[in-house]
């Protein structure tokens, strides 16, 4: 129960933070949004390591490192996939991402309970609901799909390696992927000339971003040490919830029957995981 509760937590600090960074790539380059990001992020990582004394795990490092490529990637293309696209369809399809670490579960004979399955197709039933773009004539899917299927793939090879990390320590999980996220990205920097430079108004954006996002990490790798990795990625992945609430709150983006029934459906899937 406890990592149902934590990967619950991560959902909505991941959705939030989503949510304030695609506001932030509508203004600037998405690098620079998430170099700064990751860079607070990272701060705030070396701090619960050395707040926590936890010990440097061995062959977890790899993992953790691998993570942060992946998540890097599926980040930039989430964040700019709401750039570019509406918010409410792009996010629940990058939250498709639980298909990847569920595969490594079943794969090493990790295989979830019979309600437990049948709230996980709920909630992936759910996210998928929104994907199509109903108000669009000849154009039956909508803007940033692409961009959000690539996403889920990304996102969904972080959770998987941060899980497998996390066994090891939770800390050293989180700083780790961080480290290996700065490293790609000051080399995109450096390789498209692109100057890392924010607006005055644009740093409270990224500072939450960062923050949000990193809280997010820690709760998943909290939630990966006490159960299912694939599990915990079909729960922390029910972040669009929040990212179209508050998209309908700020942006005033209309969700429309079918999209709020797919977000019912989701969150019926995610209460039959936590019972099962």
């Amino acid at each position: 129960m406890a990592a149902v509760v934590l990967a619950l937590c991560a959902a909505a600090l991941w959705g939030t933070g989503d949510f304030f960074g695609g506001l932030a790539t509508r203004r600037v380059s998405v690098l620079i949004v998430l170099a700064w990001s990751q860079l607070i992020g990272f701060c705030g990582a070396v701090v619960w390591i050395a707040a926590s004394s936890a010990p440097r795990p061995g062959s977890g490092l790899a993992y953790a490192l691998g993570a942060g490529l992946a998540g890097s990637i599926g980040l930039g293309c989430l964040y700019r996939g709401m750039a570019v696209g509406t918010m409410g369809i792009v996010a629940p399809i990058s939250a498709t991402a639980p298909v990847v670490p569920l595969a490594f579960d079943v794969a090493r004979g990790d295989v979830a309970s019979a309600l437990q399955w049948v709230g996980i197709a709920l909630a992936l039933v759910g996210i998928v609901i929104v994907a199509r773009d109903p108000g669009s004539r000849g154009r039956p899917v909508a803007a940033g799909v692409g961009l959000a299927l690539a996403a889920a793939l990304g996102i969904g090879l972080f959770l998987t390696g941060l899980g497998e990390a996390a066994r090891q320590s939770a800390p050293w999980a989180v700083g780790t992927a961080r480290l290996g996220s700065m490293f790609m990205l000051v080399a995109v920097l450096a390789v498209t000339r692109t100057a890392p430079s924010l607006t005055r108004r644009l740093v409270p954006l990224v500072v939450a971003v960062g923050i949000f996002d990193t809280g997010a990490n820690a709760l998943v790798a909290l939630a990966a040490s006490r159960g299912s990795i694939g599990i915990v990625g079909v729960l922390s992945s029910l972040y669009p919830i929040a990212t179209i609430l508050l998209a309908r709150a700020i942006l005033h983006e209309r969700l429309g029957p079918t999209r709020t029934a797919g977000g019912l459906v989701a969150l019926s899937g995610a209460a039959l995981i936590a019972a099962g």
